[in-house]
């Protein structure tokens, strides 16, 4: 039997060469790394900061804009009051239309369709996109080939005037149609939600092909291999080995697609094919396009507000491009 010096001189030497033994870190994951990268990236926080600047103004429009929206008779009560046209003062921050509508409220009012736009622009066409880019870079052969032949027709054909025919087709038909939002409790006119859904149409191939470069160089990887030896179904591979992989590159790619719609749109809306019953941002640069010379303001400031929300789209999306990006050292 050992006697008790003994047995305290092996727990002493235990304990010594247990702290004297190289502790094992864990490594950090592959999210906690790009955050440390995306925080570390000021034109991306920039990004970010402007972004939540415009959701914040969205959300809260109602109690930031002094003056309702349109159709309400309120939102033209600085015609009523005789400021019509008016430069910018401490009373309309950003001045005031010839029809008498106060720009500050007109485009914080605005904010909230460029959210509509943006977010359900996106929704659509990432889903598309990873439907098509998925099946045809896992299945490849006809599949691939069928898929990629028709995502190449909707990359050669000229976008934006196909986008303003049907835009205007579907104007007519639904013109004087509106529903509400139930979660954002917001009338939107159908024709917004028209011009949605034609922009997404015609807006996922180019996303689709992205993704399916990301499938072929992911499914030839060890762990794709070992669910097929298991006889894992292609579907089952696809939604849960595929696609979780290919988050951080879907992630950057919805952040600019977002900054697209928002263009796009106001593009659509300023050459006169937007809704005529939704004052947008490219509504309001359509309608006051006339009086540059006179009331700059009322274009101006629609126009920064396109600026400011596409730039912070812009560099939120290369800053999470940067912070996703595995190839990059710490």
């Amino acid at each position: 039997m050992a006697s008790p010096s003994t047995v305290v001189d092996e727990e002493i030497k235990a304990a010594t060469e247990e702290e004297a033994a190289p502790k094992k870190v864990r490594g950090a994951g592959q999210w906690s790394v790009a955050w440390r990268r995306f925080k570390r990236n000021k034109a991306a926080l920039l990004g970010l900061a402007m972004i939540g600047s415009v959701l914040i103004v969205a959300i809260f429009n109602n109690a930031i804009a002094p003056y309702p929206g349109r159709p309400s008779p309120d939102a033209f009560k600085p015609l009523y009051e005789g400021e019509a046209g008016q430069p910018p003062s401490l009373k309309h921050p950003f001045g005031t239309s010839r029809y008498g509508t106060d720009i500050f409220s007109e485009v914080v009012h605005g904010t909230v369709y460029t959210l509509y736009v943006s977010l359900f622009v996106t929704a659509i066409v990432i889903a598309l996109a990873l439907a098509v880019g998925v099946t045809a870079g896992y299945l490849a052969g006809r599949v691939d080939d069928v898929l990629m032949r028709i995502a190449e027709v909707f990359l050669v054909i000229p976008v934006l005037p196909l986008i303003l025919v049907f835009a205007r087709i579907f104007q007519i038909v639904f013109s004087q149609t509106s529903f509400t939002l139930p979660v954002l409790g917001i009338s939107v006119p159908i024709g917004l939600t028209i011009v949605v859904v034609i922009i997404s149409v015609f807006g996922w191939a180019g996303d689709a092909r992205a993704f399916r470069g990301e499938v072929l160089r992911i499914k030839e990887m060890e762990y794709i291999q070992a669910a097929k030896s298991i006889g894992a179904s292609s579907r089952r591979i696809m939604l849960y080995h595929i696609i979780p992989n290919i988050l951080s590159t879907v992630i950057v790619v919805a952040t600019l697609t977002m900054a697209t719609a928002i263009l796009t749109e106001a593009g659509v809306s300023f050459l006169g094919f937007g809704d005529p019953n939704t004052v947008t941002w490219g509504y309001l640069l359509n309608e006051n396009l006339n009086e540059l010379s006179v009331s700059w303001w009322a274009e101006i400031f629609p126009g920064l507000a396109v600026f400011w929300s596409v730039l912070g789209f812009n560099l939120l999306g290369d800053g999470l491009a940067d912070a996703l990006n595995p190839r990059l050292r710490e």
